[in-house]
């Protein structure tokens, strides 16, 4: 019976001392998860560490663009107002291409004096020779220019130029024609109604050329759709009928 007794004691302490284990394991486990779960929350909340090196670099960068010469800082803030066509001001062009023009007043006035550049007194945005927006005002400023106008003048006014003048040239409204002495591209309106000036001396060069006096080249002349002037064609006329007398 004492036997028993003790036996009895014994599982009861067993069962007490598993109880006791299973409540630490639960308390640790919860604690673990709780701590895992704050870490993430910190982790998605912090900014990301920036790496010494690289923010050297970048500062390194900055500082080489403010202290090269007032040509070159000219040149950055006018190809970033040509490629956006949008108007900034000096705090937005710093924050874009890291020219200060507010601690440099020579960027600053000679930006605000530049032909390419507008300045309405707060904003700087690029300014091309033609305010032109679309192909038709393209079409009809060509059209106002008979005697042509250089492309190269016509490349900066507005992002799609190059392709519009391309497509006026395949529709047959415009010739693109290059010039012999700088080889520049010269678009000319092709409207019959246009009157171009000629030189003088041009035309006598022309009047001066000798016709052909046969017949048979003169029929060839006509297939390939030429046609002769009027005072040609008395000549024409007048040779053939001293060949005919002869």
């Amino acid at each position: 019976m004492a036997l028993q007794e003790k036996l009895d004691k014994f599982k009861k302490q067993q069962e007490k001392c598993q109880t006791t284990l299973s409540s630490i394991a639960a308390s640790k486990a919860a604690a673990t998860q709780k701590s895992a779960a704050h870490g993430s929350a910190n982790g998605r909340n912090a900014a990301p560490a920036v790496k010494f090196s690289n923010d050297t670099e970048r500062l390194q960068h900055i500082n080489s663009i403010r202290k090269a010469p007032v040509g070159a800082q000219m040149k950055r803030v006018i190809d970033l107002l040509l490629e956006t066509r949008q108007a900034f001001t000096p705090e937005q062009i710093n924050g874009a291409c890291y020219v200060d023009m507010k601690a440099n007043k020579d960027v600053f006035e000679n930006l605000r004096k530049n032909p390419k550049v507008n300045y309405d007194g707060q904003r700087f945005s690029y300014k091309s020779k033609y305010g032109l927006k679309d192909k038709t005002e393209l079409l009809q400023l060509i059209r106002k220019y008979p005697e042509g106008l250089a492309v190269i003048d016509l490349k900066d006014a507005y992002p799609t130029v190059m392709e519009d003048l391309q497509a006026l040239k395949a529709a047959g409204q415009i010739w693109l024609l290059s010039n012999f002495d700088s080889q520049e591209d010269i678009a000319y309106p092709n409207d019959p109604k246009v009157h171009i000036k000629v030189d003088d001396d041009l035309k006598q060069l022309f009047r001066s050329i000798e016709l052909p006096r046969d017949m048979i080249d003169i029929e060839k002349i006509f297939k390939d759709g030429m046609k002769l002037l009027p005072h040609c064609t008395e000549r024409v006329q007048l040779n053939s009928s001293i060949s005919s007398s002869q």
